[in-house]
Parts: structure tokens; sequence; C-alpha cells
């Protein structure tokens, strides 16, 4: 059996003030393409479908366009949970509709999957938490234990009030009973899942910047010894950058964001998963790169001329240019930047400072003239950078209209 392991889709979001959805509408299209030229059985979607609780008309629509395709009109099973960024609520209420297309929605943790019967699939078994399918030309059937995010309500409603110390041994003994019930070695066994999980005594793993967070501290922290030892490969959802956590034997794998969202993934390669996985075997599974998407740069200069000419050479990127000199830019230099390229998402002018002595503004003359009383507070609030002839000039121009 092959399997598609693709999340963090993160449809609608934006990097600033920047749409991604023309990246995003080819990189749908580019999992669909390689779903069907890998001929995979089954998909799994594992969270973080959209960026935001209320997606705008055209993600939506994107979303499930892809869904239609990526099931092939109802021949290929396709499971899609709902990650920290999703309106459970949003993802369920599509169900009837969508499987008509042998699509199965999951909103919420514990929820139980109301079985129906295509033509090349159906659901054999249904309980809180599990789905088994036995889709057709496979001699055995493929189990799936499924926990889409819960919010700290949501965590409390199912897990109890001190979810601190609850939550691995809540979701241990949830996912430990019914495997036991139903996961043996006649079938495929697969856990997908939208958590913040991480191997016990490894290095934390890092939350992408303007990903919100699931982990505070230790406390949502879900460890990868809570996985039952009948589950053959863990489908994860959250973090943007590939990992395996688990083992050969034993994947456990964040298969990455589609595309690069955060200037803290610039330079990443963005993936998605195709397992190959038979009963009572160690599966195998290969990562496949994804091309489309926008680059993401971060990059820092020292001179405007270094910074023009470098983003002329790479038009098209997206950037985050962090630009050191020792003056404020004047609004000439922001100009020529910003007609060299138009993918600048942030432009951060870093003044290189001499020491700077907090005391000696910390009184100010009040009895000095106007401008004099502009540059001093300009310098207490800006590490004793002096203000330059361009801004005192604008100072200048305020104040007459105002006198």
């Amino acid at each position: 059996m092959k399997i598609l392991h693709t999340a963090d889709w993160h449809l609608g979001k934006r990097l600033d003030r920047f749409s991604r959805l023309e990246e995003q509408i080819l990189v749908m299209d580019e999992i669909v393409q390689i779903a069907d030229e890998e001929n995979v059985d089954l998909v799994l979607i594992a969270g973080d479908l959209f960026d935001n609780f209320n997606p705008g008309v055209e993600a939506v629509e994107l979303f499930y366009k892809t869904l239609k395709r990526l099931s092939l009109n109802g021949k290929r099973p396709v499971i899609a949970i709902s990650g920290n960024h999703d309106s459970p609520n949003l993802i369920d209420a599509p169900d009837p509709l969508a499987r008509e297309c042998g699509i199965i929605l999951i909103g919420h943790p514990k929820a139980t999957v109301r079985p129906f019967e295509m033509e090349h699939f159906k659901i054999s078994k249904s309980v809180e938490g599990f789905i088994e399918l036995e889709l057709e030309n496979h001699p055995f059937p493929v189990r799936i234990l499924h926990t889409p995010f819960a919010n700290e309500i949501r965590l409390k409603e199912y897990f109890g009030e001190n979810k601190e110390t609850e939550l691995n041994a809540a979701l241990a003994k949830h996912w430990r009973d019914t495997a036991d019930e139903y996961c043996d070695e006649k079938g495929v066994n697969l856990l997908v899942t939208h958590l913040y999980m991480n191997k016990k005594g490894s290095p934390i793993l890092e939350e992408p910047e303007g990903e919100k967070p699931i982990k505070i501290g230790n406390a949502d922290l879900v460890f990868s010894d809570s996985i039952p030892s009948q589950i053959q490969y863990t489908a994860l959802g959250h973090l943007h950058r590939f990992h395996n956590i688990g083992t050969d034997e034993k994947p456990v794998v964040y298969s990455s964001s589609p595309l690069c969202y955060s200037f803290s993934e610039a330079g990443q390669i963005k993936y998605i998963s195709i397992i190959e996985a038979e009963p009572n075997k160690q599966v195998s599974f290969d990562k496949i790169a994804l091309k489309n998407g926008r680059i993401l740069e971060r990059k820092t200069f020292d001179c405007v001329q270094k910074t023009v000419e470098w983003l002329q050479e790479n038009p098209n990127s997206l950037v985050e240019i962090t630009l050191e000199s020792q003056t404020f830019l004047k609004a000439e230099e922001r100009k020529q930047i910003y007609q060299a390229h138009n993918g600048i998402i942030y432009l951060i002018p870093k003044v290189k400072n001499q020491q700077f002595d907090e005391n000696k503004l910390s009184e100010i003359n009040l009895s000095q003239d106007i401008q004099t009383l502009f540059r001093d507070y300009f310098k207490s609030k800006n590490n004793g950078q002096e203000a330059n002839e361009e801004l005192i000039n604008l100072f200048n121009e305020i104040a007459s209209e105002k006198s």
C-alpha cells in the first residue's frame, strides 16, 4: 500500500501584505501530480489546512478542489484532520458532501467518523478516534488512529483539568487501548495527529516564526513514546521543517509545510512523504522535494549599492533585508531599494552605534529651542543616534505648520 503524507498547507496565508495564493495553487497542483504519478492508495493531511479560523473564499475553494482531485472523484480515500490554525467546526461542516467524494474530514479529537462505503473502498470499522478502511485490490485493511489538535479548553474537556500532567498519559492510554483492540498484525497501522511531539530527551524543536504556538513550556509537549508499538508510521503536522523524530523502523514524521511561510524557514527545502507499507513489516518512506513557491531570503548588507545589486540579481525571491549603516536611510535610498525588487517584505534599517551613555540624556533642558529638544529626544529613543538632516528638515516643516 502506498500512502502520501502532507501537512501544514496554511491555505490563505499571507507574508505581511503579500498574498501566497498563486504559489499555493501551483504547489497544490504539484502535490496532486505527485499523488497520481506515484499511484498512491491513500492521502493523509495532518492539520493546519487553512491559516486561520475564517479563511477567505479563494482559500476554501482551493482546498475543496485540491481534495477532490486528490480523491480521484472518490476512488482514493483522503483523510484530513484539523490543526491549531483550523476551526474544527469549519472542517467538519462539509462532511456529508465530502464523503460523496471519498474525503474524510475530522475536526475534533475523539471524533467518531460515520461509516460509509464507496465503489472502491469503505470504512469497515469506526470508533472514537479510529477508523479502519478496506481498499479495493488490497487483501488487508489500513487502520488509522486520528487525533486532531485540541486547544486548552478542549484538552480539559477530553483529558481532565490537570492537562499538564495528564496529556501524555491520557493520549498514551487512549491510543494504546484503541491499538490493542483494533490494530493487529493483519493490517497496516497508522497514526495521524497535529500535536507538538518530540522524542524524550531530544533537543526542543523550534516552532516557526509566525506560527501560533502549541508548546507553552512543556505543558503541551507530547512525547513519541506515547505512540503504541503497533503503529508502523506516525504522520505529524505543526512543525514546518521535515523531521523524523522516530526511527527508521518506526518513523514519526513531520512532513513539512509545502511552502516557506516565514523567514525563519528561509533556505528550507519542502517535502511530502511517500510511504510504502504492508502488514507486520517495517515501512519504507521517501521524502519528495516540492519545487514550486518563491524562495525566501534573509540578507544583511552594509551599503545601499550592494543591496540593490543583490536584489537585481535575485528577482524571484521574497526578501527580508537588514541594512546596516552609520545613519538612517534617506527617502531616496529607500526608494532606490524598493524599485530594484518587487518582493521586499521587510526592510530593516540597523544603525551602527557608537557607545551611548543613557545617563547623559536622563535630564533634558526644556529651555532649549524646539529643534534642539527634538534632537535630544531622538537620541534618547535611538540609543544615541543623531537624527539626519532629512529628519530635521521634516521636523522643521511640521513645526512651522503648527506655529
